[in-house]
């Protein structure tokens, strides 16, 4: 196990992170990211000033969304949107429409935005948004009600060159053109950049609805190869099958990786020859959930975690290794597609067993890469050709991978720690150079 995980860590504001912090911070996404934050941020010897801007939201907004159902009855949703950080650029983060939405949530993945750009070194910072709502029990015309209304009361956050969403958890392409269409017809001219992950008829960028699980499958390999691992043959265990796992899981097979379980909200399939991924992938887009797929045996979502194999890529939501199953995991590789799927008590647990994790700013970064590619096209009028897009992806996740693995082995940190602190300094240089406005 590294320092970072066995000591104590002394934050610059003086308070001790004691063994109370990290059971909080499995249940509190932002009180986990912050535990990570804390503890770069000692190594870094942040100056307490920068600790403390860093350390809060630039803004927290929280709006009422009410709509007309098709009944005619009049429903009120509640919406958020989290600006973290601005120093590097606007702010660039997901919308997620979900009843689990909360603020602390929003701004614990509006954080993890502003590192994950600097981890990648692309110029933007950090913000998400939600709306508490099940849009499965929403008709497509309410689901775009909320859309809208939504998009209005943040009319004077967003914009291309302040605040530019993107599709998160159950939202997509769709709901990004209605979120672009109401923000032009707000400003009366057509504002493509204002949203990415667009389709590509209003502006969106080729290879952006494959970038996250292309980034997964780069910083794979990468790990493979640096662990001295074979990338041919090497078994690996998916849990999530949406847009990212699905992705992943197809590019890592392409690899000559064998896919041994998948699984989603209903549970998984196991094949120790390897599922099928391209007929797996059918059988969801036909029954909605993989469960009953015959392509192999029937497994929970819990023994996948624990199976046997090289790698193991959680793809779905926050908080799904935490101190009941880290010591069950099994896999020499972690690679985290989903946003802040282990937990920091989680962390000590995979570091004394030795699991390389390649933490999710750096793991799923892909997204906001080609998210980023397509704002600079939008900007430009200038579209560019899907290899083009690939290429750029490879060339800056395979760098930013060398990038922090530079850090880890120059302070003797785990990946995760790493990766903070390369971020942390990135932001913080920046805020060195302007100074601050009084």
């Amino acid at each position: 196990m590294s320092d970072v995980d066995t000591q104590i860590v002394q934050p610059p504001s003086g308070r001790v992170l004691d063994d109370k912090d990290l059971h909080f911070s499995e249940g509190n996404p932002f009180e986990a990211m912050m535990t990570r934050f804390d503890a770069a941020a000692q190594l870094l010897d942040l100056d307490p000033g920068l600790y403390k801007v860093l350390r809060q939201p630039d803004k927290q907004i929280i709006v009422s969304v009410p709509i007309q159902m098709d009944t005619g009855d009049v429903e009120v949703f509640t919406g958020y949107r989290v600006i973290h950080n601005v120093s590097r650029g606007p702010a660039k983060g997901g919308i997620r429409f979900d009843l689990n939405v909360t603020l602390d949530e929003v701004k614990a993945l509006a954080a993890w935005m502003t590192w994950k750009c600097a981890v990648v070194n692309i110029p933007f910072g950090g913000a998400k948004g939600g709306v508490i709502c099940d849009p499965a029990q929403l008709s497509d015309t309410e689901l775009e009600r909320v859309t809208r209304r939504y998009t209005a009361a943040l009319i004077e956050t967003l914009g291309p060159e302040s605040d530019i969403p993107a599709p998160d958890v159950n939202t997509n392409e769709r709901v990004m053109a209605w979120i672009m269409d109401t923000y032009s017809m707000h400003k009366r001219s057509n504002v493509m950049g204002v949203v990415t992950g667009k389709p590509i008829e209003v502006g969106g960028s080729l290879g952006r609805r494959e970038a996250t699980g292309r980034g997964c499958m780069i910083v794979t390999r990468e790990a493979l190869r640096h662990l001295g691992l074979p990338v041919r043959g090497s078994r690996v265990a998916i849990q999530g099958f949406g847009n990212v796992g699905s992705v992943a899981a197809r590019l890592l097979e392409q690899e000559g990786l064998t896919v041994v379980a998948v699984s989603d909200a209903s549970g998984g399939v196991y094949n120790e020859n390897g599922v099928f991924i391209d007929d797996a992938i059918q059988w969801v887009r036909e029954h909605r959930y993989i469960q009953g797929y015959p392509g192999g045996d029937a497994i929970t979502n819990e023994e996948l975690m624990s199976l046997d194999v090289d790698v193991l890529l959680p793809a779905a939501v926050e908080n799904a290794i935490t101190s009941k199953n880290a010591a069950k995991v099994r896999a020499r590789v972690i690679c985290e597609g989903a946003n802040g799927p282990t937990t920091a008590r989680a962390d000590a647990i995979l570091a004394e067993k030795g699991v390389f994790v390649v933490p999710d700013i750096l793991a799923n970064a892909g997204g906001v890469t080609v998210s980023y590619f397509e704002w600079v096209q939008n900007r430009s009028g200038y579209f560019w050709e899907e290899d083009s897009v690939i290429e750029r992806l490879h060339t800056i996740t395979s760098r930013s991978f060398q990038d922090v693995l530079n850090v880890a082995q120059r302070h003797k940190v785990n990946m995760r720690t790493a990766a903070y602190m390369l971020a942390i300094e990135r932001v913080a240089a920046v805020h060195r150079i302007r100074g601050m406005y009084a």
